[in-house]
């Protein structure tokens, strides 16, 4: 069947959809039949999935009958989550049904059950759409070879997401894997919304042997995203974090009623309890038409929101990035964003999650949780209006990711050093790997290196005449147990007492309950009642209060582009340039911080002194976000008490950080000796947030990752204590045993990388040396300090007076005295 008569399939199925086909979809029609790789960029909701998962079957007419279908694997679709995994298995099995090709797609993610496993082993699917982790569980299985090498294409959607994390490189191994058992017929695609270095992103999905010839399609499809602020009716003077938000409900639900439907988005999954709960108390007729969803929660109440949203049955879902990606929800006409989404991709990508189709308006509204984050919201309006995004830095050199590959390679019967290395040096993250490097993982991986040379459990891998390969059973299940990058601390599954699932917490929230304390979960108020089995016994409660679990990963940094945009808003505002409405909201703000002190132009850095009850404070605003600002805090308050005997306690929020002290505090001689200097700064950095624990911490997850901790059987975790414990041992005994160990090396460099984001804390620094400081005494805390003050008195709780009330009292008082003068 010639490519025209291929192609005019595709043209007469739109049509039966009444769609038409765009042309970024044809080019990769066509691209994709002439044998080429490529990276496909297209917004969210044209058409991508089609664009390449119709050349995938027509590939296969172009040489076989429709009904002449072997039960082999020749697509392998990876996803990033399983809750988009569903949805492109239906339009992927769709497409098949209504031009009658007999391939059945495939599912495999951590939700499939093992009966399903079974049936997909013996009769394998044409195509399947799986999870990373899934793929390398295959690669684990001894006839993976056989399952594998009629592979033709590998199609990797929302590479965005997965390019600089560990589940990224994980990718990147398995595709050269299969690469080698294809004997280079292997085409690799991938998806990816914009990011700012596409090109890079391109090289590290298709390897070093084949990016050169790889080819970029990019869509002319103009994506049209209206973006508007929720504005308070009159902003307060001296705003502070975590209030507005709920606040403004009252202007967020007429929106949620003018809708069909809507998804209200929140940064984590306690604020995602927090907001569901507040709008079933404030609209109680929403009981019924109001979901939520997030990673936690059971997978078949997610798959029932998610069923229910495509059917049209919700009015609301509020949720966090577990609805990030390009799930296509029709009936979403609205999203809702809670507070800085802390990056311009991010806050696009859940635009799209509305008016998701080709040339449809998606809306999105920003809803600040206080006054001052209004900025953010002119400053991503602007930075989408520019096609300005983020880039994604994507990681080298994970030797832990590469032992855990290793091991897995060992598990399904073996491999030869020199063959795997080959396969792995044309790898983007391994491309640099040396000598050294590579026969230190494969002793690592025998003997369990210099220090755990004595312990039969660290030497699982045996040296067989040149393959290696795991030969104790035991050894092997638990690899199997442990295969995946995801590293947290351990959940537990919340259970009625009576039955029923609802999901997971982590047991770090479980440690602080007592029998008949009340907490919310999915939407409901429940009553802990005890630990059986490491499964948490709950039953519901009528009590209207009650705490909300708390998660790991909840704190989101800053990005760097919106950093400079929140900036050049400000740069803007003092040269009166008031057109952006945010900015002429907040401008009575804007004005009160001017006669206090100053708004800090893009040449100059703000520091203001003041003395409050509380102490002496040094408000520093450099606009870096949360995670510069942590080591920017730790080392100025290092270097200061260098030149003076001191103790401070130090608050941040994205804007700027706070010293306080119960002593005055030396700043002008500071500023004298160059405070902000490079020289010595890794040294100074070191001592002052105590990088050593920090890197201890990290140890833990590079340890588990490489298989050094095993975290338990299903059902049967391991406490997090222990794994800390078990990963504290360890990292002394390298420390002192086996100092050049590279798993403390990497370690030590994650957190100067990941963590610490060592390269953009550097472009502070200098951006800081360049700038004129100002130093301003106050009378009393400025709108711009006062957020950061806030947050002191929330961690510090300084009184048996409730903290919202005691802060109120205090924007009370400002707000009086300020009128007075």
């Amino acid at each position: 069947m010639s490519n025209d008569e291929l192609f005019q399939i595709a043209s007469n199925w739109f049509k039966s959809k009444k769609w038409k086909s765009f042309d970024f979809q044809r080019k990769t029609w066509e691209a994709y039949l002439s044998g080429k790789s490529g990276l496909l960029n297209a917004p969210t909701g044209s058409g991508k999935t089609y664009a390449l998962w119709i050349p995938c079957v027509l590939e296969f007419l172009k040489n076989n009958e429709p009904y002449d279908v072997k039960p082999e694997v020749q697509i392998l679709w990876i996803t990033p989550l399983r809750a988009l995994a569903k949805d492109i298995q239906s339009a992927m099995q769709l497409f098949c049904d209504d031009i009658d090709v007999r391939w059945q797609i495939g599912l495999r993610t951590g939700d499939t059950t093992s009966t399903e496993r079974q049936k997909q082993k013996k009769t394998a699917p044409q195509a399947m759409v799986i999870t990373p982790e899934s793929l390398h569980v295959l690669l684990s299985q001894s006839d993976y070879p056989n399952y594998l090498k009629n592979v033709k294409s590998i199609i990797v959607d929302e590479w965005h997401e997965l390019i600089g994390t560990k589940r990224g490189v994980a990718t990147e191994l398995a595709i050269s894997r299969i690469k080698k058992l294809t004997e280079g017929r292997l085409k690799v695609w991938g998806i990816s919304a914009t990011i700012g270095n596409l090109p890079q992103a391109k090289r590290v999905l298709m390897g070093e042997d084949l990016y050169k010839n790889a080819i970029s399609i990019k869509s002319n499809i103009e994506k049209k995203i209206e973006v508007s602020s929720i504005m308070p009716d009159e902003v307060e003077k001296f705003p502070w974090s975590g209030y507005l938000g709920v606040k403004l409900i009252d202007k967020v639900l007429p929106i949620i009623k003018n809708s069909n439907t809507t998804l209200l988005f929140t940064n984590t999954r306690s604020q995602t309890e927090l907001w569901y709960q507040a709008i079933l108390k404030e609209a109680p007729g929403l009981a019924g038409v109001i979901a939520m969803h997030h990673g936690s929660m059971d997978q078949h109440i997610r798959n029932w929101v998610e069923d229910a949203l495509h059917e049209g049955k919700l009015k609301l879902v509020v949720c966090t990035s577990s609805l990030d990606l390009g799930v296509d929800f029709r009936p979403v006409d609205t999203v809702i964003q809670i507070g800085g989404p802390k990056g311009v991709s991010r806050f696009q990508q859940r635009a799209g999650r509305s008016g998701h189709g080709p040339g449809e308006l998606s809306r999105i509204f920003f809803v600040p949780t206080h006054s001052l984050e209004l900025i953010e919201g002119a400053a991503l309006r602007t930075a989408i209006e520019k096609e300005k995004f983020e880039q994604r830095k994507p990681l080298e050199k994970c030797l832990d990711v590469l032992i855990q590959y290793l091991v897995t390679l060992s598990v399904s019967g073996g491999f030869k050093p020199l063959e795997i290395l080959e396969e792995v040096k044309q790898t983007y993250c391994y491309r640099l790997l040396n000598a050294d490097e590579w026969n230190w993982a494969l002793e690592f991986i025998t003997t369990g290196g210099r220090t755990l040379g004595e312990y039969d459990e660290f030497s699982r891998v045996y040296n067989d005449d040149g393959v290696y390969k795991i030969i104790n059973s035991r050894a092997a299940q638990r690899h199997k147990l442990s295969i995946g990058t995801i590293v947290g601390d351990p959940a537990m599954s919340v259970k009625f007492i009576s039955g029923g699932h609802l999901g997971t917490v982590e047991e770090s929230f479980v440690s602080k309950l007592n029998p008949g304390d009340t907490f919310w979960f999915a939407g409901q108020n429940l009553e802990f009642m005890m630990i059986k089995d490491l499964t948490v016994l709950v039953k519901k409660s009528k009590r209207k209060s009650g705490l909300t679990p708390s998660w790991g990963g909840g704190r989101l940094p800053l990005s760097s582009l919106l950093s400079d945009q929140i900036r050049e808003k400000l740069q803007r505002a003092i040269e009166g340039d008031y057109q952006d409405v945010e900015l002429k909201k907040i401008k009575p703000i804007l004005d009160l911080q001017n006669k206090m002190s100053v708004i800090p132009d893009n040449k100059s850095l703000l520091i203001e002194k003041v003395e409050t009850e509380h102490g002496h404070h040094l408000f520093f605003f450099t606009f870096e976000g949360m995670f510069v600002h942590e080591v920017l805090a730790g080392l100025v308050a290092y270097r200061m008490s260098k030149l003076q005997k001191i103790t401070f306690s130090i608050s941040m929020n994205d804007y700027g950080f706070e010293l306080l002290s119960d002593q005055v505090i030396a700043i002008e001689e500071g500023l004298e000796l160059d405070l902000f200097s490079e020289e010595n700064i890794y040294q100074d950095i070191n001592e002052s947030i105590n990088m050593t624990e920090m890197a201890k911490r990290k140890f833990r997850d590079v340890a588990t990752i490489a298989g050094l901790i095993f975290q338990g059987y299903p059902g049967k975790n391991i406490k997090a204590r222990h794994l800390q414990a078990s990963s504290g041992i360890l990292y002394k005994a390298f420390q002192e045993y086996d100092e050049n160990n590279l798993l403390l090396k990497q370690s030590m460099e994650e957190v100067m990388t990941l963590q610490l984001d060592q390269s953009r804390f550097m472009e502070a620094i200098r951006r800081i040396n360049n700038q004129k400081i100002i130093l301003k005494e106050t009378q009393k805390p400025t709108p711009f300090a006062f957020p950061i003050l806030v947050d002191m008195i929330r961690r510090e709780r300084l009184s048996s007076e409730d903290v919202t009330d005691r802060i109120l009292k205090m924007q009370m008082q400002l707000e009086r005295s300020i009128g007075s003068d």
